[in-house]
């Protein structure tokens, strides 16, 4: 059976919501950051993940984690192919060649999307739009984020998803990266295919269901 460790409020979000797509059953087991606890008195009643017994499944102490009759996977976009290919059904890949697109765009998300998207989130929730510095870093992470955003618009001017013309874990996972620089005032009005596509991708019922979870937790 399928074992998830971590919180709503971490890359977890990612198999959460692809769980919640296609139905699978699991245990969820929440494991905090624990860099989010404020003492060691509340690091020691909570399970987190510089806890023994997280250590032991993920001795690099990060979520989410899986377990599946025996494999561990660490790696949240390893756990999402996993899932998607042996549980997912449509959302999965369903020949070699999917697969590989699934696989492209999930890795394109990871290295060309995740990291300038995060700069965004982290320099708006510092104020980063109060000062010229502050404006001046967002606007280079925003201008990191305009290419493989452009490659995205390219390719849902005539697809309305990513892989196949159906949403699948490839839509989910970008979709997750490029969560994180949709506080940007402005940037996704350059690509309305692109915004278009991220609405629809949040506009599912499973999506919902995962935010609203995500929303229910403590920050």
């Amino acid at each position: 059976m399928l074992t998830l460790y971590g919180v709503y409020r971490s890359r977890a979000s990612r198999p959460l919501w692809l769980l919640a797509e296609c139905g699978a059953p699991f245990a969820h087991v929440p494991v905090i950051q624990a860099y989010r606890l404020k003492d060691d008195g509340a690091r020691a009643g909570v399970l987190n993940t510089a806890s023994a017994e997280f250590l032991a499944i993920n001795p690099m102490g990060q979520i989410p984690a899986l377990t599946d009759d025996g494999l561990l996977l660490t790696e949240s976009l390893a756990i999402t192919s996993h899932i998607a290919r042996r549980y997912g059904g449509d959302l999965g890949p369903q020949d070699p060649a999917k697969q590989a697109l699934m696989e492209q765009w999930s890795l394109f998300a990871a290295t060309g999307i995740e990291t300038p998207a995060l700069e965004i989130m982290a320099a708006l929730q510092s104020g980063g739009m109060d000062s010229p510095e502050g404006q001046a870093a967002l606007a280079v992470s925003a201008e990191k984020l305009r290419r493989p955003l452009r490659r995205m618009q390219g390719h849902l001017e005539t697809h309305d998803w990513l892989v196949g013309d159906r949403f699948t874990v490839a839509d989910i996972n970008t979709a997750e990266c490029l969560r994180y620089a949709q506080g940007h005032p402005t940037l996704l009005e350059e690509f309305p295919q692109v915004k278009g596509w991220l609405a629809r991708c949040q506009s599912r019922p499973a999506f919902q269901e995962m935010w609203a979870a995500r929303m229910a937790e403590p920050e």
